[in-house]
């Protein structure tokens, strides 16, 4: 499944983002993360102190991925509305869902500071990111200057992370598509 470059740690933690985005934090099981990574027994905590510290940096990583796929979208070209649009309608496994938004419904993930920390300073980070994107559209007059930087960027997020949860609870990615263009018609650039 990996790579025979991809270190034995690396591995751990690829399997653990994986397992965790699939299983959640209880369903994945120190068993199956050895299975997937093609480790041994010993493997975890020879590397890890245990499936916490695992699990920690996994999240941790897949965190870091969704902000490098983030920049990469919102640092793009085009004007401020562009690149919200583009942020909400690029590429992305509707009916797998947020691999951070769903860290966000396991109650063990939310009981522990530790391995929350990433998830929330993550979703804070996007959201700060999108208020800046809408604060730079207000200046250049694309936006109205009344609309609140802080809430547009935090229904954006909600509007992504609901639309996950519609198209799951469907089967179907209809439902966060539909919500994706309602939100686009909504913040849509005024005519002159």
């Amino acid at each position: 499944m990996y790579s025979e470059a991809m270190s034995t740690p690396e591995r751990l933690i690829e399997s653990t983002r994986e397992l965790l985005w699939e299983r959640g934090y209880v369903g994945t099981s120190p068993k199956a993360i050895l299975e997937r990574a093609d480790a041994g027994q010993g493997s975890m905590y020879h590397h890890f102190k245990g499936k916490p510290d695992l699990a920690l940096a996994a999240i941790r990583r897949t965190a870091e991925q969704m902000r490098a796929t983030a920049t990469a979208v919102l640092d793009g070209p085009g004007t401020p509305y562009e690149r919200i649009e583009a942020y909400l309608r690029r590429e992305r496994d509707v009916l797998r869902g947020c691999p951070v938004g769903r860290l966000t419904m396991d109650p063990d993930v939310i009981a522990s500071a530790e391995l929350r920390a990433p998830v929330d300073e993550t979703l804070d980070w996007l959201r700060g990111r999108i208020a800046g994107i809408v604060e730079e559209g207000k200046t250049q007059g694309q936006f109205a200057a009344t609309l609140d930087a802080g809430e547009i960027a935090a229904a954006v997020v909600a509007t992504v992370q609901g639309g996950y949860v519609l198209a799951r609870a469907s089967g179907s990615p209809a439902a966060f598509d539909a919500g994706i263009r309602g939100l686009l018609s909504l913040l849509a650039p005024r005519s002159s």
